[in-house]
């Protein structure tokens, strides 16, 4: 597949560059004190953990697609959009109580197991804020020209206010019934906050005309929108051995995924009513299939699907109006192609 060939070659690239920052941050603290030393050494362990470096990546192909090159400034920023994707994950991982991340214990977790949980998650919480300093940092020492690296801080400010923003609502949610025009209101700032970022920064480097910044804002939105939907879908219905956690987290926590509120908003009363009654429970393998079947036969998994393919296709057509260079139309249009062929693992 086009895109995850793309991904393993400047991952690569990518994690070269984060290894050499973040040996220097971690220098600059063992000057400072040792406990804080080791505090970041857990920073570079998590930023370390296998992943496909999406965000830095479309980072980097977006400016490519203008300039045609990757050069050392632009690699210097992916490693910005990388921590910046860090400190995000810190946070969340710490709200929604997740004892693991990608199969290794969450940053939380991890310092709870020095002295107790109040400790571990102030760490954590401080941490994430620290991650988000030193995403900022690496942007600002990339050598670009003032003017752009105020544009593009700007961006980012705008987008981690707005991402925040969602997890409150996404909380919020939890204790309370939600329609498809809510999610909406809450996802324009999920993961669509995210691609906003790592496409505009790299074009706005890239000097692409204002046109297209419009265009990718709105593809960023549109892949935000299909991508949500598919990793909550995967969320419900992947196995542990598949997705690295075990399965209908989301229904532990009474969260409103796209597809679960449109079984609970379905003419099926069966159905809607089964469903409601496992939210926020610790549901053992029975519980899981019952909660599956529910989504399924009152309509919401196909509903939600439906709705994910139409704005993977906008996307799609989207990217094609802009003068990115074809290479990165390809990757683009790969991973939403992906997007939406793994959408049928799930009937």
């Amino acid at each position: 597949m086009i895109w995850e060939e793309t991904l393993d070659y400047y991952g690569v690239l990518i994690e070269e560059s984060l290894k050499d920052y973040l040996t220097k941050v971690l220098q600059e603290a063992k000057a400072y004190n040792p406990f804080i030393e080791k505090v970041y050494s857990k920073l570079e362990e998590f930023a370390f953990r296998k992943g496909k470096r999406l965000a830095s990546c479309s980072n980097i192909l977006t400016y490519s697609g203008y300039t045609g090159m990757i050069d050392d400034r632009i690699l210097d920023v992916a490693v910005g959009i990388e921590v910046y994707r860090h400190c995000i994950l810190i946070h969340d991982d710490l709200v929604d109580r997740e004892d693991f991340r990608r199969g290794e214990k969450t940053v939380h977790k991890m310092f709870s197991e020095r002295r107790d949980e109040r400790f571990g998650e102030g760490v954590a919480i401080f941490l994430g804020d620290i991650a988000y300093t030193l995403a900022t940092r690496a942007i600002l020492d990339s050598s670009f020209e003032e003017d752009k690296l105020i544009k593009v801080l700007r961006v980012i400010s705008k987008e981690y206010r707005e991402v925040n923003e969602s997890q409150i609502l996404d909380l919020l949610f939890e204790c309370e019934e939600v329609n498809v025009d809510e999610w909406y209101v809450m996802a324009s700032k999920r993961a669509a906050s995210l691609f906003k970022i790592t496409m505009l920064t790299g074009a706005i480097l890239a000097d692409a005309p204002e046109r297209d910044l419009k265009l990718l804002e709105e593809a960023a939105a549109n892949i935000g929108y299909a991508f949500d939907i598919q990793d909550d879908i995967i969320d419900t219905y992947a196995s542990k051995d598949q997705y690295g956690r075990p399965p209908c987290r989301d229904l532990t926590l009474s969260k409103k995924p796209l597809h679960v509120i449109c079984a609970l908003r379905s003419k099926s009363q069966e159905d809607s009513e089964a469903l409601r009654k496992l939210l926020g429970k610790n549901l053992d393998p029975e519980e899981i299939e019952l909660a599956r079947l529910a989504i399924k036969e009152s309509g919401g998994l196909e509903k939600s699907k439906e709705i994910s393919k139409k704005h993977a296709e906008k996307a799609k057509e989207l990217f094609l109006k802009t003068m990115l260079n074809e290479e990165t139309k390809r990757f683009f249009t790969s991973f939403i192609n992906y997007i939406e062929e793994s959408l049928e693992w799930y009937k």
